[in-house]
């Protein structure tokens, strides 16, 4: 599925759709280029979740948690790392609900994990002329019926 964004209004709005709709569990793999507006669908998320705390890159921290929403939100943003980096963080925990209440994860950059969860949303962002974006979603062992009828 294509969205078109035309401008960063239409990003967080997106954003709050998904963060309005998904349940615990979703698990967003978020692609695109610096500045494509991964962090922006993000903050979209959280407001959608209700999370009142401001929503910033993790780049430097690589994950951050917010637990005030309906459920949580965990950001994690893997710009900075190799593939064993990635491996030895053990992301599988926060998918697999082991050693966190289940939420939704977003996380940045995901085309430098070396693997995947079982079922997750694809957002790969693509930057356009004057300032739109687009948004193609595609999921993976999930349904999405639900959210794209409440776009």
């Amino acid at each position: 599925m294509k969205i078109f964004l035309a401008d960063v209004q239409a990003t967080l709005y997106l954003g709050r759709k998904l963060g309005q709709t998904l349940t615990p569990g979703s698990v967003l793999l978020l692609e695109g280029d610096l500045g494509a507006g991964k962090t922006t669908l993000v903050q979209g998320i959280g407001q959608g979740l209700g999370i009142t705390e401001s929503i910033v890159s993790p780049t430097f921290t690589l994950i951050n948690e917010y637990n005030q929403g309906r459920i949580p939100l965990y950001h994690l943003d893997l710009y900075r790392l190799e593939a064993q980096e990635v491996a030895a963080l053990n992301l599988e925990s926060y998918w697999e609900a082991m050693e966190v209440e289940p939420g939704i994860v977003a996380i940045e950059w995901a085309e430098r994990m070396p693997y995947q969860p079982e079922s997750y949303l694809r957002l790969r962002l693509i930057n356009g002329d004057d300032g739109n974006r687009q948004a193609e979603i595609t999921a993976i062992h999930c349904n999405i019926h639900e959210f794209i009828a409440k776009i």
